[in-house]
């Protein structure tokens, strides 16, 4: 897997101060997407021990909530499979701290209705993820007024609730 860019600090990806994961690779191409160059799988650097090792370290602080992967996509199959490892060691260290992530994938169809059946790692990562921002960015739904979303079909879905209840729980700003 290779990464596009590590933000230490973000505050437009997620809630609080966060570690945002660029990875690269993405096949949806969406119409006037914000990062175009991360549709390659090969635009980058090398995603390695070291590379998780700095984002641990940057995890560190108390004020950094957590961490959001977006790309690209993160869960294209290969991405999926370079990110489970640095998931697992979030969580192991910092077990307090949230995953968000953003998919162009549709929650119910892609990702619980096929990935899950095709792919091991799916059911795995999704187990780490509090926040999946899910839907491809859509510039005729384009709305800058919503909260952690570019368009209004896309949904901040509470995954674990959702996974227990079986019906879509939506994530919601606290006020």
């Amino acid at each position: 897997m290779n990464y596009a860019e590590i933000k230490q600090y973000d505050v437009a990806n997620g809630p609080g101060v966060r570690v945002s994961l660029f990875v690269s690779g993405c096949t949806h191409h969406c119409k006037e997407c914000f990062n175009p160059e991360t549709w390659d799988f090969k635009y980058g650097k090398p995603f390695t021990e070291e590379t998780i090792q700095t984002i641990l370290s940057y995890m560190e602080p108390e004020y950094v909530k957590g961490i959001t992967l977006l790309g690209g996509e993160p869960l294209e199959h290969s991405n999926q499979k370079g990110l489970l490892p640095l998931v697992r060691a979030i969580k192991e260290k910092y077990p307090n701290k949230s995953i968000w992530c953003f998919t162009g994938y549709d929650f119910e169809k892609d990702v619980l209705g096929r990935m899950v059946n095709e792919w091991e790692e799916t059911r795995e990562l999704l187990s780490y993820i509090e926040v999946l921002v899910d839907g491809e960015f859509m510039i005729d739904k384009k709305d800058l007024g919503l909260v952690f979303r570019g368009s209004s079909n896309q949904r901040n879905i509470l995954v674990q609730e959702s996974l227990k209840s079986g019906k879509i729980c939506l994530w919601t700003p606290a006020v």
